[in-house]
């Protein structure tokens, strides 16, 4: 029966109850422990009842609250084991309004162990308390150290046990439930060197406070002397909003209060759309079941654990032991997706070597789950993992899935091109027939002459044949000297040449091997029939002949042009206008170029043409000196620095820029150049050279320099900016 039964067989008092809390940390038999509350005495009157199997988790901290009547004065608290050894490595307490009344950390009692007790008289209307945890993680001197936790006056709400029996390096988990508002935590060692272990070669220790899955208290500085104190606040958990049915995708392990938003239902499959069997309907991807793990349990000595062990918690409960080696290998089988648990056990006669000790979990996908290397591994510390066998995704085997390619893959699932052999070979490019073991398949054979000295010479022959040799000659039947013998053509071809043969004409042809009666006298003239006195009685020419000459006659047109004799009406009417296409008023139907007519953008703030062209060179060079006019207004200095180009303004140079809010002033002498800040200044000669620096001042003095041009430098907080200088 894994409950526990409150019999509360007294009328209950009607002016209220008293809080009883059980604590009770169980050993590595927690099915054994059982307990009874008795109303006054041994065997009186039932109160509540934890029976056997109740604890079903080993070394872990519980706490049980039941309610009495006021009236209860005296109460029998019994514990009990069933194998009759006590509750060895465990400890147990009541309190009863928050007061200690039992308090055993290392019971040894055989089968059951009584305990009488006064109720004490609870304070009226206690303060509200708020769960939390003490975590403390001993060194090898582990009677040494205590805590408690006080309010602000001093009274105490819980406080530690002695932990001299604990093994070396165990971590202990105590509930315990403190008020709202500011707190000190205090922890005390007795020798003076805190949880500072690895001072005598051993670990170190740490203590820590959580409190609502908040950490309050982080104690990882052991070496705290004889005290330490941490204050800190206690405040009630903020509850967690969330869908708490895990069959929904909006399933929030962590809510504690339910929203009711779970809206949509899970559907197992592959999501990954990588996979083969990609399931595009899916919304939760598809975990395996089970599988092998590897878990190794390492020693740095190679001795074995001498009796120790670890304990893994599943849906049961496998105790491991190490038998030898450094490496001892267990094969077991896991559910998954699960919470894992996992606790190692030293036994006394092993209590100094607990440095030598580890383990690691391993899946089959060599991905590790836990792993604890010595000299790492802590006592009683549950360390917590969830199982993952990997999901149910198939990867993509790309391939030919065609038994008859010369590329097939077995296994396939993702077809890929398929290759097949030539015909006549096979799929490493061998023929599949050669008989003569020439290379060349028996089907593909060519029969022909092979020598290439020889006329029929066929490169592309691969068997022998007959050869005819080369007889030269002019072998077209139409030509003067054509040899019905030749094969080969010798290039001397001579063709019948037909034409006047008589050497007094005009169309004598000296080559000419056959008269056609065909002679011409000479007629002479311009036979250029594109000349402009083409003769076309004439066939001899005379070189009188007058070429047209096409374009423009008009005087008055852009094209003009006095040596043409014939016009072609190309004539083009002159416009003038600006042709730069970079000009702000360029003409796209201009065709005379008018440089003075041209307009140029500066591109600045104030739009194009205000104050002034680009092409006005006073213009162009006030916003080379200062940039301000351009990018943000033309302000009287901008005005003043034009006048000063154009030689309206007689007095000094305006100037001014800016680096991080650094002022050039207008100079009140030409000698002068005042700035806002302290800066670093350099000046440079038109070749590079520097002729002044000066740093962290405001006033430079250019008195010494010659008229010129110079190159500005000035330096701030790492930032800088050139300017050109002129001297007159």
């Amino acid at each position: 029966m894994k409950k526990i039964i409150l019999l509360l067989l007294l009328p209950l008092i009607t002016f209220g109850q008293k809080e009883v809390v059980i604590h009770i940390t169980t050993d590595n038999y927690p099915g054994e422990t059982k307990w009874v509350l008795y109303k006054d005495v041994f065997e009186g009157d039932t109160l509540a009842i934890v029976d056997y199997g109740y604890y079903s988790s080993a070394n872990v901290s519980h706490m049980d609250t039941v309610y009495i009547p006021d009236s209860i004065s005296n109460i029998s608290w019994v514990i009990y084991d069933s194998h009759g050894d006590g509750i060895p490595g465990g400890n147990y307490y009541v309190s009863i309004c928050s007061d200690t009344i039992i308090s055993y950390p290392v019971p040894t009692f055989t089968t059951g162990l009584i305990h009488n007790r006064t109720v004490p008289q609870c304070m009226p209307n206690p303060p509200p308390c708020v769960p939390a945890s003490v975590i403390i993680n001993l060194d090898q001197y582990q009677g040494e150290t205590s805590w408690d936790i006080k309010d602000t006056n001093g009274t105490i709400y819980a406080a530690s046990v002695a932990y001299g029996g604990h093994p070396d390096y165990a971590t202990i988990t105590i509930p315990v439930c403190i008020p709202k508002g500011p707190l000190e935590f205090n922890i005390y060692d007795t020798y003076g060197d805190g949880l500072n272990g690895a001072l005598w070669q051993g670990q170190d220790g740490s203590y820590y406070l959580t409190q609502c899955n908040d950490t309050l208290v982080f104690g990882d500085e052991p070496n705290f002397g004889f005290d330490t104190t941490h204050v800190f606040t206690s405040d009630s958990c903020v509850p967690i909003f969330g869908c708490m049915d895990p069959d929904y995708i909006e399933f929030n392990h962590l809510a504690d209060v339910d929203t009711g938003f779970c809206n949509t239902l899970k559907v197992f499959g592959c999501i990954d759309s990588t996979m083969y069997n990609y399931d595009p309907l899916a919304n939760a991807m598809n975990m395996i079941d089970s599988c092998n793990y590897t878990l190794i349990l390492h020693d740095l000595m190679g001795n074995g654990w001498v009796g120790s062990s670890l304990k893994v918690y599943t849906d049961d409960t496998t105790e491991y032991f190490h038998t030898g080696g450094f490496n001892d290998y267990y094969y077991i089988n896991l559910a998954a997706p699960r919470l894992l648990r996992a606790q190692f056990f030293i036994s006394p006669q092993a209590s100094l070597t607990t440095i030598e000790c580890g383990f690691t979990l391993i899946n089959p996908n060599g991905d590790t789950l836990m792993s604890v290397e010595p000299p790492f591994i802590q006592p009683l510390f549950v360390y917590n993992a969830i199982t993952n066998c990997g999901n149910t995704c198939i990867e993509k085997v790309f391939g030919c899935p065609d038994e008859l390619a010369c590329n097939y893959i077995a296994g396939t699932n993702t077809p890929t091109p398929c290759t097949y052999p030539v015909t006549y070979y096979n799929c490493n490019n061998e023929c599949i027939s050669d008989i003569d073991n020439d290379g060349v398949c028996n089907e593909l054979e060519i029969v022909g002459c092979q020598n290439p000295l020889m006329y029929n010479y066929n490169e592309l022959a691969t068997d022998s044949g007959a050869c005819e040799p080369f007889v030269y000659g002019c072998i077209d039947p139409l030509m003067f000297n054509y040899n019905p013998n030749a094969n080969t053509d010798n290039g001397n071809c001579e063709p019948f040449v037909y034409g006047c043969t008589d050497s007094i004409m005009f169309n004598y042809n000296p080559l000419a091997n056959a008269d056609n009666n065909s002679c011409t006298p000479f007629l002479y003239g311009c036979t250029d029939p594109s000349m402009l006195n083409y003769d076309g009685m004439a066939n001899t020419e005379d070189f009188s002949c007058i070429p047209f000459i096409y374009g423009c006659t008009d005087t008055t047109a852009l094209n003009y042009d006095s040596l043409v004799n014939t016009d072609n009406g190309s004539c083009i009417t002159i416009v003038e206008g600006c042709m730069d296409q970079s000009a702000y008023n360029y003409s796209i139907t201009a065709n005379v170029h008018d440089s003075v007519s041209c307009l140029y953008n500066a591109n600045c703030v104030t739009g194009a043409g205000i104050p002034y062209w680009l092409n006005d060179p006073c213009y162009a060079w006030v916003l080379e000196v200062d940039d301000y006019c351009c990018e943000n207004e033309w302000d009287t200095i901008c005005q003043l620095t034009y006048d000063y180009c154009d030689g309206t303004w007689t007095g000094d140079i305006p100037a001014r820029m800016t680096i991080d809010n650094i002022i050039i002033y207008p100079n009140p002498t030409s000698d002068k150049i005042n700035i806002n800040k302290n800066v670093d200044i350099n000046v440079f000669n038109y070749i590079g050279d520097m002729i002044i620096s000066k740093q962290n001042v405001n006033i430079l003095d250019v008195s010494k320099i010659s008229s010129g041009i110079y190159m500005l430098q000035i330096i701030y907080k790492n930032k800088s900016i050139t300017k050109q200088l002129i001297k007159k």
